[in-house]
Formats: C-alpha cells, sequence, structure tokens
C-alpha cells in the first residue's frame, strides 16, 4: 500500500519526560512558581501529562492532571502548593499508557513516611522488578517504572540510615535509564544512573538547590548552573547543604548519554555535559556538506532541530540559510486528525512553505531524523508544489535500524524505513533529487571535542546494557510495506 492509505503513524520521536526540583533551604521563594517556570522550559520533553509536589515539612501537596504545563496549573493552584521542598514532571509515555494514574511525582504513604519520586527514563528489568514485589505482596497503582522504583526506595529505608543510603542499594537492583528526583519529608536526593543516558543538571537560586534535566530549566527559574550530575551519582540537598554520597567510580562500566539528545531532544539552548546543544547540531551540519556536498542556491531546515544543523550546513557550503518552511507552533498535542484525508494533510497544517524563498530555486532541506518515512515524502512535495526545482535531503542522524529501550520512542524494526530500504531506495520514496544521512562513524564529532561516552545503539544494536528478551517481543514484528512506492526501472 501507499504512504497515503496507511494507517497513520506519527514520525516524530518522543524522549519520555522531563524532570524539575528545588530545596527551598526555608526560603520564602514560591518553589511552585519554579517549578511550572522549569516545567514550561521542559515542555518539549513531554507534552501529555505533568504534576507538581510541595513538601511543607513533612506534609506533600500534589497537583497533576493530563495535558500541557499551562492546561494543568493556574495561580490558584499554584498558590495552593506551599512547601520548602518540590518537585515536578512532564511525562510523555513510552512505557505505561497515557493515562492520569501513570502522571508524576508519584507519592507514596509508608512505615517511615512520605516519599515522591520524579523519574525519566526507561528501565530495562523493570518487569523482572516488579514480578518480585508483586510476589512480596506489592499491589500496584499504575503501569510505569517509575513506581517499581518508589517501591524499591520505600523498602529499602526500612533497613537504611538515610533515604540517600535506600536510594543507593536501589541502583544497584536496577537497569537501565533513569535521572531520579527522590523526595523525603527533609531532604531532596538527585540521581543518575551509572550509563548517564539522560541528562540530569543542578543549579543554584539565591540559597535554594535546582535540579533540572536541562539548564534551559535553570534559566528558566533564574537559577546560576553549578555543574551536571554525574553517571552513577547520588546528591542530596538537606538543611547540611549539598553532599554527594556516591561516584561513578563505585560502578565498572563507560558513560552512555544518548546521542539523541543534541541531535533532536534537549532545546537548543541547552549545555548538556559540557556540552553545547546548538553548537553540536550546527557541526552536524557542517559535516553533512563535508561529506554530501550539492550545487545549490538555499538550505533550509525543517523546524525546530532541523535549522542550527542547516545553518551549520550553510556555514561551511557557503550557500545562503533563508527560512523556506514556517511552522505553526499552535497546533498541540489535542490537534484532531478524525479521518485518513485529514490526517495526510497534518503536515501541511503544521508545516507551511515559504513560496518566494523557494520559488525556481535549488534547495538543500535538512531534517534531524527519518523513522518511519510517513512525512519527509510529504515535505519534498510540499516544497516542490511551492516552486523548488529541485529538493535534496539531509538528515542530521545516521539511518535508524535498531529500537530503544532507554525511555526513546522509536518504534520496532519492522517500523523502520532504513531496515527495509537501501538509501538509495528511501530517495526514491521521498521524491527528493540527493538523500545523505550523517555518517555514523563521525558521532562522536558532535561531541566537540570533549572526551565522553555516548549511546548510539539505534544506529548499530550495540546495547549498553543487557536487554532481557521480555523487552524485546515485538520489536521485530512487521511494519509498513513501502515497496510499491519505489519506482521501477
Amino acid at each position: 500500500m501507499s504512504i497515503d492509505s496507511q494507517e497513520y503513524f506519527s514520525e516524530e520521536l518522543h524522549e519520555e519526560c522531563g524532570v524539575f526540583g528545588i530545596y527551598g533551604n526555608n526560603s520564602s521563594l514560591p518553589l511552585a512558581y519554579a517549578c511550572y517556570n522549569g516545567l514550561l522550559s521542559l515542555q518539549h520533553r513531554g507534552q501529555e501529562s505533568c504534576g507538581i509536589s510541595v513538601n511543607d515539612r513533612g506534609v506533600i501537596t500534589s497537583h497533576k492532571d493530563m495535558g500541557l504545563v499551562s492546561e494543568v496549573f493556574n495561580n490558584e493552584i499554584l498558590d495552593s502548593l506551599q512547601g520548602q521542598i518540590a518537585i515536578a514532571h512532564a511525562r510523555y509515555s513510552t512505557a505505561g499508557g497515557s493515562v492520569r494514574e501513570n502522571s508524576q511525582p508519584l507519592v507514596m504513604r509508608y512505615v517511615k513516611g512520605t516519599l515522591a519520586i520524579a523519574h525519566n527514563g526507561n528501565l530495562t528489568n523493570a518487569y523482572a522488578v516488579r514480578q518480585e514485589l508483586e510476589r512480596r505482596g506489592a499491589i500496584f497503582q499504575t503501569t510505569i517504572d517509575s513506581e517499581a522504583i518508589a517501591y524499591l526506595v520505600a523498602r529499602e529505608r526500612i533497613g537504611s540510615d538515610s533515604v540517600e543510603e535506600a536510594v543507593a542499594k536501589t541502583m544497584k537492583q536496577i537497569d537501565g535509564a533513569y535521572s531520579l528526583l527522590v523526595m523525603s519529608p527533609q531532604k531532596l536526593i538527585a540521581a543518575r544512573d551509572p550509563h548517564g543516558f539522560k541528562p540530569l543538571c543542578m543549579g543554584k537560586l539565591g540559597d535554594s538547590i535546582v535540579f533540572a534535566s536541562e539548564t534551559c530549566a535553570l534559566d528558566a527559574c533564574g537559577a546560576e548552573f553549578v555543574r551536571d550530575i554525574e553517571p552513577g551519582e547520588i546528591v542530596v540537598a538537606d538543611e547540611t547543604g549539598v553532599h554527594s554520597v556516591q561516584k561513578i567510580s563505585d560502578y565498572e562500566t563507560i558513560k552512555s548519554t544518548c546521542i539523541f539528545e543534541y541531535i533532536y531532544f534537549a532545546r537548543t539552548d541547552s549545555v548538556i555535559d559540557g556540552i553545547s546543544v546548538y553548537e553540536s547540531r550546527k557541526e552536524a551540519g557542517r559535516i553533512l556538506a563535508r561529506e554530501f556536498p550539492v550545487e545549490a542556491d538555499i538550505v533550509i531546515g525543517v523546524p525546530e532541530s532541523g535549522i542550527d544543523a542547516a545553518i551549520g550546513y550553510s556555514e561551511e557550503s557557503g550557500i545562503p540559510y533563508e527560512k523556506g518552511i514556517v511552522k505553526n507552533n499552535y497546533i498541540g498535542r489535542t490537534f484532531i486528525k478524525p479521518t485518513q484525508k485529514e490526517r495526510a494533510k497534518s503536515v501541511r497544517l503544521k508545516l507551511n512553505p515559504l513560496g518566494t524563498v523557494l520559488e525556481g530555486k535549488r534547495v538543500v532541506v535538512i531534517d534531524d531524523s527519518i523513522v518511519r518515512g510517513t512525512t519527509c515524502d510529504r515535505i519534498v512535495k510540499m516544497l516542490r508544489n511551492a516552486g523548488a526545482k529541485e529538493v535534496h535531503l539531509r538528515i542530521s542522524s545516521p539511518p535508524f535500524i535498531w529500537p530503544c529501550f532507554y525511555g526513546v520512542d522509536i518504534p520496532s524494526r519492522g517500523e523502520l524505513i532504513a531496515v527495509k530500504h537501501t538509501v538509495d531506495e528511501i530517495c526514491q520514496l521521498t521524491g527528493a533529487d540527493t538523500l545523505g544521512f550523517f555518517p555514523p562513524e563521525k558521532l562522536n564529532e558532535l561531541l566537540l571535542g570533549k572526551e565522553t561516552g555516548i549511546c548510539r545503539a539505534c544506529f548499530t544494536g550495540k546495547y549498553p546494557t543487557k536487554i532481557p528478551s521480555k523487552m524485546l517481543d515485538g520489536k521485530e514484528r512487521g511494519g509498513m510495506d513501502f515497496d510499491k512506492k519505489i519506482k521501477k526501472g
């Protein structure tokens, strides 16, 4: 079947969520508003649900719901959330359903008091952990990994001298990706998995300590960046100050930060592990220009993450950069496509070409990825209809040929277009004149000379952790049939 008649799938990749927390140190700072501002800046990491939990001398009050941050919170709600410690969360579901029960932060009441948790990432051994807990009598209210982490922390806390000790013991029982905030009655704890799959940083706002998934969230609430949380590290903020209780040296592992944080997920103005996201994306464009040069009149980027790479391509090639596509920022998660005919229009409603820029031009267009291939052909057709003479497609990531198990919503192998087709065939499918993917052997160059490890499993199939067979179920299922769309002869 053709792309136009197939069942609709979203082409965009999604991160699982963003976390934000603040230890107020008995200040008069309205923590709920700081969380709100932080979540607004992390909205790109999750648009399905969000929540804020505030601790007022051991009493935790929460508000969370389905929807965007601006839809879930207002001044009246924020004013009601008073306290000295707070954590917040914005979610997209890559594991567990999209229902209110799965929204975070999660709050648990147990024999030692109250515990609240916000988590970014996927556990690879979540199924085994959950089964073990259920056999011991645990009753789960959600279907997300984070609840299993909360149970483990609560269980370990009973036999530990501190919450941070319980978190350390929990980390030795879970595998996979987690940037974690844990709020107890008196402490705020931040932890990052030993591989450092997901970003997590620390800042300072007056006397208050702030933790966030990205530095842009620190900027949004006026906090000053202090440092990144190291892989395998636990950092505690309490009345005595801030201290680290566990280091990466405690683990025999290799740092594996998700490379797609730099290519796509993180906001352009963030700095992750000392690397500017903006400069990294520009470097991707420069490399594409060197690897796949072409004679053209203009370079354009597909908003938003393709724009930075397009600027880099333009700088390296000398071909002028132009704004050739305008994005409608007001089509949100509630955009309804009731029929296939309407779904086919979705790209045009979200992205609109500038005909005055494109008319009669040979165009290089930069996008961040091709996953299923359900969108790029429409973009190419849209550019041609707007008058582009030639369309040369450049992709700032390598071809996806393996699923992700660490919290990125990459589908099964059967749905990945690069698994079934060569680059030349994908070029035919898109309708582009030429196509170039970012070379996988050059991914380290996106780190701008910084010595650090990255996860590239979605491009290579070499996973940094063991993947249980239970997680592999369904990941080899067949996907959409593009063969009939390839031009013969």
